[in-house]
C-alpha cells in the first residue's frame, strides 16, 4: 500500500501521460485543419504531371529552421508541423519561405501558410498567402494574393498553379500583368517561365501608353514585345483603330501583319482586305484581296484585289479589278476602272507640272485620282475609254491621255488628249488638242461632224420637265388596317393612274470652237424637220453654235471652202470625213466598269475571266 506522497507522484506521471497522449492525438488531427479552412485541398498538378519528372528529392529544412517542431509519426506517413517567424526550405535548387508548414516526409508534399514566398535562381520570386508544394512533380499551387515577378514583369492574380519542372505558370481566374510599358488583364493565362510567352484567354486587355489592345485570345511575347492573336481583336491609338480577327502585331515598332479580314481606319481614310499589313510609325498600309478603301472627306470608294497605302505623302496604289466610286453630287457618282489606280492627297499644279504645291497651314489636302491602262469611266452625263486619266476631285477637271474618246449623250468627242472642266458636277466644257474630231447625231440619224487640230466645246445644262405617270392598285380598309392586301373586294381595288412632275437635267452641246485645218460636215433641215441637204466645209478656224441640238449659225474664218450638196446627190463617201467611226456600241455602262465586262469587237471572241466581285458586294465584305 503506497504512502500519501508517493500516490500522489503517481497519479501526477499517469495525468502527464494522459496530456501528451491527447497533445499528440491533437497535433495529428489539427495537421490537417488548416487545409480545410482554406476551402479544402487543392487538386493538385494535372494529371499529366503526376508522375516524377527525375530521381526525387526530399524538400530540406534549411537553417536556422524552427522556433517549434512537432513530429507526428504513424505506420504509413512522417509528418512534421514547423513554426516560426522565416522558415526556409529548399528544393531542386528553389528557395521556400513561410511562416507555418506543414511537411509530410513521406508523400513529399509541403504546405506553406503566412508570406509564403518562393525564389527560384536570380529572376523567379513568387509571393501568397498559401502554398501546396508537390516535390516529387516541382508542383505547387499558390491561393490568396498571389504575386509572380521575374526581370521583365509582376504578375498579380488570385489564384496560380506553377509547374517549376516545365517553367509554366498558369492562372485560372483573373490576372494582372505589369512591365515597363504594358498593362494586361485576362480572365485565364499561361506564362513560359523560359521563353517569356504569355498566352492569355477570355477579355484579353492590353494598355500601352500609345495604344490598347483588346481580344478573345492572345500569345504575348516580353522578350520580343509580338502579340499573335485568334478571334476578334482591336487596337485603338491616337491615329486610328485596327479591327481583325487573326494576325501579329509587334508592340515596339507598331507593325501590324493581318490575316482573314482586317479594317484599319483613320480620320482620313478606311482600310480593309481579307490581309493586311500596317506600320503605324510610317503610315504605310498594304492590302490584299477585295480590298475597301474609303476616303471619308470627299466620299470616295476605292475597291481592287491589291492597294498600296503611304499615308506620309498621301499616294495609294490599287491594282487588281480596280474601281473608284466618288461621290459628285447627291444625284450623281463618278465610276472607274483601269489596270492600276492611285490617288494622291497632295496634288500638283497640273498633271505634268514637277513642282508640288504645298498646302496652307490647316487647309485639307486635295484628291487627284489617277488611272493608268484601259480606263474606262462612267457618269450620269460623260462616259469615256482612254489608256490614262487624271480627274482632279477638287478643280472638277479629268484629263484624258492618249486617244481617247468620250461620249455625252447624242455625241462623240475623239482626239490625242482631253481636258473635260465641269461645273456644279455637269460638263461645262472640253478641250480636244490634236486630231480632234467630234459627232453629232441628230434626229434624222444624221451625223454632223467637225475636224481639226484643236477644238474646244461648250455645254449647258438643260433642265427638261416631265410627266412621270404611273398606276397603283389601292388598298381596301382591312389591308390599311393590317397592313396586308387581302382578297379583291368589289369597289376597293380598282388601278388609279397618278402623275407627277419631275425635272431632268441633260447635257447639250452648245457651241464647238476650231482652230487649224478645220472641217464639218452638218445636214440641213427646215422647220418640219425635214432633210434639206449637206453642207461640206473647209476653214481654218470655225464657229459652230448648236440649238435644241441642231446647229444653228455657223462663222467661218479666213478662206472657207464650203460645198452644199442636194439630198438626192448626197453618197456614202460625201456624208463622212476621213476618220469618221460611230464608235457608240464600245460605250460603257456603270455594269461593264462595276463588273468589268470589257470591250471585245464582233471579230473578236470573248475570253473573260472568272468575274469578280462589285463594288456593293466588296463594301458588305461578302466573299
Amino acid at each position: 500500500m503506497t504512502t500519501g506522497p508517493t500516490r500522489i507522484k503517481l497519479l501526477f506521471s499517469l495525468k502527464k501521460n494522459v496530456l501528451w497522449i491527447f497533445l499528440m492525438l491533437f497535433l495529428l488531427l489539427t495537421a490537417t485543419m488548416p487545409v480545410w479552412a482554406q476551402g479544402g485541398r487543392p487538386s493538385g498538378p494535372p494529371m499529366g504531371l503526376m508522375t516524377p519528372t527525375g530521381p526525387t528529392e526530399q524538400v530540406e529544412i534549411l537553417p536556422p529552421g524552427a522556433d517549434s517542431l512537432v513530429v507526428v509519426q504513424n505506420p504509413t506517413q512522417l509528418i512534421r508541423q514547423l513554426y516560426g517567424k522565416n522558415l526556409k526550405f529548399r528544393h531542386k535548387g528553389v528557395l521556400m519561405y513561410c511562416n507555418y508548414a506543414i511537411q509530410n516526409a513521406t508523400t513529399n508534399v509541403l504546405e506553406a501558410y503566412g508570406n509564403v514566398r518562393i525564389v527560384q535562381g536570380d529572376t523567379i520570386s513568387v509571393r501568397s498567402d498559401t502554398m501546396y508544394y508537390y516535390g516529387n512533380t516541382r508542383f505547387a499551387n499558390l491561393r490568396g494574393r498571389v504575386v509572380m515577378k521575374d526581370r521583365k514583369m509582376t504578375l498579380t492574380t488570385g489564384l496560380l498553379d506553377y509547374d517549376m519542372a516545365m517553367g509554366v505558370a498558369h492562372y485560372p481566374n483573373k490576372g494582372r500583368i505589369v512591365d515597363r510599358e504594358n498593362i494586361l488583364t485576362s480572365q485565364e493565362g499561361f506564362y513560359d517561365t523560359r521563353t517569356k510567352q504569355f498566352t492569355y484567354r477570355q477579355n484579353v486587355r492590353l494598355v500601352n501608353p500609345q495604344y490598347v489592345l483588346t481580344a478573345d485570345n492572345l500569345l504575348y511575347n516580353s522578350l520580343s514585345k509580338i502579340a499573335d492573336f485568334q478571334g476578334p481583336t482591336k487596337i485603338v491609338n491616337k491615329d486610328g483603330t485596327l479591327v481583325a480577327t487573326q494576325g501579329q502585331y509587334n508592340t515596339v515598332t507598331r507593325v501590324s501583319n493581318f490575316q482573314q479580314r482586317a479594317t484599319v481606319e483613320t480620320p482620313k481614310y478606311t482600310l480593309t482586305g481579307d490581309s493586311l499589313f500596317y506600320d503605324n510609325n510610317t503610315d504605310l498600309g498594304i492590302a490584299r484581296g477585295n480590298v475597301v478603301m474609303v476616303a471619308k472627306e470627299d466620299k470616295t470608294i476605292i475597291t481592287g484585289d491589291h492597294t498600296r497605302y503611304n499615308g506620309r505623302v498621301g499616294i495609294s496604289r490599287v491594282t487588281g479589278n480596280a474601281v473608284v466610286r466618288s461621290v459628285v453630287s447627291d444625284r450623281d457618282t463618278l465610276f472607274m476602272r483601269a489596270d492600276t489606280l492611285f490617288s494622291y492627297d497632295t496634288p500638283r499644279k497640273n498633271p505634268r507640272d514637277t513642282v508640288k504645291v504645298v498646302p496652307k497651314p490647316g487647309e485639307k489636302p486635295v484628291r487627284k485620282l489617277v488611272g493608268q491602262k484601259n480606263v474606262v469611266l462612267f457618269k450620269s452625263d460623260l462616259q469615256s475609254r482612254c489608256d490614262s486619266l487624271v480627274y482632279d476631285v477638287a478643280d472638277s477637271t479629268i484629263y484624258f491621255f492618249k486617244k481617247p474618246i468620250i461620249w455625252s449623250s447624242q455625241y462623240q468627242l475623239e482626239a490625242d488628249s482631253i481636258i473635260t472642266k465641269m461645273k456644279r458636277n455637269r460638263i461645262e466644257r472640253m478641250y480636244l488638242k490634236t486630231r480632234s474630231f467630234v459627232i453629232a447625231r441628230d434626229t434624222l440619224q444624221n451625223f454632223n461632224q467637225i475636224k481639226g487640230r484643236q477644238i474646244t466645246a461648250l455645254f449647258q445644262t438643260r433642265i427638261d420637265t416631265v410627266r412621270v405617270v404611273s398606276t397603283t392598285v389601292p388598298k381596301s380598309v382591312s389591308a390599311q388596317k393590317t397592313g396586308r392586301q387581302p382578297y379583291p373586294v368589289s369597289g376597293s381595288t380598282q388601278p388609279v393612274a397618278t402623275s407627277a412632275v419631275t425635272r431632268r437635267e441633260n447635257t447639250v452641246l452648245d457651241r464647238v470652237i476650231v482652230e487649224g485645218n478645220g472641217q464639218s460636215v452638218y445636214f440641213a433641215v427646215d422647220d418640219k424637220n425635214k432633210l434639206v441637204g449637206m453642207n461640206r466645209v473647209e476653214s481654218s478656224r470655225m464657229n459652230i453654235d448648236f440649238e435644241a441640238n441642231k446647229v444653228g449659225q455657223i462663222r467661218f474664218y479666213g478662206q472657207p471652202d464650203a460645198q452644199f450638196v442636194p439630198p438626192q446627190e448626197i453618197t456614202a463617201p460625201k456624208r463622212e470625213l476621213d476618220g469618221f467611226r460611230w464608235r457608240t456600241d464600245e460605250k460603257p455602262t456603270k455594269d461593264a466598269v462595276i463588273h468589268y465586262k470589257p470591250f471585245v469587237k464582233k471579230t473578236e471572241k470573248a475570253t473573260v475571266s472568272t468575274k469578280p466581285l462589285s463594288v456593293d458586294t466588296v463594301l458588305n465584305g461578302k466573299k
